[in-house]
This record gives C-alpha cells, structure tokens and sequence, in this order.
C-alpha cells in the first residue's frame, strides 16, 4: 500500500518523526513556486459507475518541495531509469490526481514525480521481466528513493503487489492523450508493446488502431503557439469531375505538414467538417503528418467537403479516389 499520503497537508509539532504512512511538507523559500497540486487536498469522483479515463488537463507544473527534496517536473523524452517502484490502490480510489483526472486502482496508470501528465511510460519488472506501458496521470512517490507509484492493476500485471515493491526500469514514452474513453488508446498502447514495435513509432501506431491523434510534445499539447510558417496563397476551389460510375471511396487530402503544432490546429479546425485522418510519415526530408478528410462514398461529397475547406482558407484542398491511389502506389 502507498505510504506517502501526496496531497493532504499534515501539521506535526516541531521535532515528531515521519510517520510510517504519511510525508512531511517542508517550508517552502520564497523564491520557489510549488506545484499547483502538491499539498492540496484531493477530493473523490463525485460521479456514478466507472470512472472515465481523462477529463484533465495537460500538466507539467513548477518545481515543488516535498519531505525537504525539490522535484523539477520537464518534458524528458530522454527519461530511461531504474529504481524502486511501489503501487497504491484503495486508500486513492477515485480521487482526484494532480492534472485533474481521477484515480481509478483498476486502470493501467502510475504517477510519477516530474514526468509530463497524462503520458505514456514503458514499464519493466526488473525482477521478473514483465513489462506494461502505463498512463502517467498523478504526482508522486515521495518515500525513499522511489522513482514510481503504480496503480493496483498495474502493479498486478508486473506481479509484484504481493511484495509491495520491486525494482523496475521506467522509459518515457511520449504525451498521451487527454481523454481516453474506455482506455482505447491504452490498450492499444499495450498492444503495440506486445508487438515489440519500437518507442518512438508506439503512439502513431496505437493512433492509428483506435482513431485518435495524439499530440507528439508538450509544448504542443499545452497549446504553445507553433512557430510561424508562412501559408501558400488561397486559391479558388475547382472540383475534379465525377469519376464514371459516381461511386466509390474518396478522401479530401488537405496537405501534409512538418510542424505538429500545425497539424493540431488543423485537425481541430477541421473536425466540424468531416471526420480528421492524420498519418504519420517517414521520408527523405525527416518526419511529417499527412492531414486528410474522409473517407466518404461519392466524389460528390468529397467535393462538398474540399470545398468547405477551401472557404475556410485552407488552400489546395484534393480529393482523391482510394482505387486510384492504391493502383498507382509503389509496392
């Protein structure tokens, strides 16, 4: 069971040791800015049934002081360590954790001291060799040298809650999305892990098998302001022919981009016009996201939606028949 009580404030006479199963808050200086979750008291799911996985907000935070050691929280793309991890279930069961979302013991998540929140981490049992990719949504351990509190699930698929603690290695693995209804893209995440597909590709692909598009940085699921690139010049928009037949499947490709902020704003501008297909690719000039619309069953459609997007200023909007694209694809 977890033995550091995260977010409850404990007010102890000068010179009473730590008990067992809490943690002491030291003075903060002045100069230092706390994270805005650290200290505060954390309150229960107020809703009925199973909690839903999401419903926070993107949280990196400031660094904070707890039991008289700071913590610096940063995107760390690099993050690979090894430690002692712990797990933490009944005690936290549907409480709020520090980016807002709500503790479910069930789901495959963990908390962690600096790592961004809600994101993905690969976790190893270095004891057994089981491993789970787990969603990093709460703050914390602050005992000793822990590096990792995991749920009871989780803890469960490392087969190492019987112990309490086992000594894990822990790689960062990238932003995951906000909301996540049903753990979709967690599953899909841990299928990826099954498949052995590598770190850096595991998102888009599990992007890929459950239909979201996932932020790629921080900086771009806070809704940093990407860097400026200039817009080709609008153009009027020509529909292409009704192909013979009128029939088919048709996509409304909008552009493809470097920028992943980019593709962000994009997808949300587009998401009132028909359903966003976002592609990640690899190619001579480095890594880039195809933006698409569709697919829908008649060139008539597609046309109607090209046009849409045109209106709204995005210039060379095309539509593409799937029959023709794949007639010509390399093999």
């Amino acid at each position: 069971m977890r033995l550091a009580l995260r977010w409850t404030v404990l007010t102890m006479a000068a010179g009473l040791a730590l008990a067992g199963c809490s943690s002491h808050h030291e003075p903060v200086k002045k100069s230092a800015r706390l994270d805005p979750f650290a200290g505060v008291g954390s309150p229960y799911y107020k809703g009925k049934g199973k909690i839903p996985m999401g419903g926070g907000k993107y949280h990196v935070g400031k660094p904070y002081q707890v039991a008289g050691r700071w913590f610096t929280p940063a995107d760390q793309p690099g993050y690979d360590k090894t430690g002692l991890s712990s797990w933490y279930g009944e005690a936290f069961n549907r409480r709020r954790t520090a980016n807002g979302e709500y503790f479910d013991m069930e789901e495959m998540t963990a908390a962690h001291p600096t790592l961004p929140l809600p994101s993905y981490a690969k976790v190893t049992n270095l004891n057994n060799g089981r491993q789970v990719v787990v969603r990093i949504n709460d703050r914390g351990p602050y005992v000793g040298p822990r590096i990792l509190d995991m749920s009871k699930r989780a803890a469960d698929a490392l087969d190492f809650r019987n112990q309490g603690t086992t000594r894990v290695r822990v790689q960062y693995i990238g932003v995951a999305p906000l909301n996540d209804p049903g753990g979709t893209h967690l599953l899909a995440m841990n299928s990826q892990l099954q498949r052995d597909v590598p770190l850096n590709r595991m998102i888009a692909a599990a992007d890929r098998d459950s239909g979201y598009s996932t932020p790629v940085n921080v900086a771009a699921a806070q809704g940093a302001p990407p860097a400026y690139r200039p817009q080709p010049a609008q153009v009027a928009y020509a529909p292409p022919p009704e192909s013979p037949g009128g029939s088919g499947i048709y996509f409304v490709q909008v552009g493809s981009f470097a920028d992943p902020a980019n593709v962000q704003r994009l997808e949300e501008q587009l998401s009132g016009v028909g359903r966003v297909q976002v592609a990640e690719l690899y190619g001579d000039a480095g890594q880039i996201w195809r933006v698409r619309l569709g697919p829908v069953a008649s060139a008539a459609e597609a046309n109607a939606m090209a046009a849409q997007v045109a209106d709204m200023g995005i210039a060379h909007p095309r539509v593409i028949q799937a029959a023709v694209e794949q007639a010509s694809a390399r093999p």
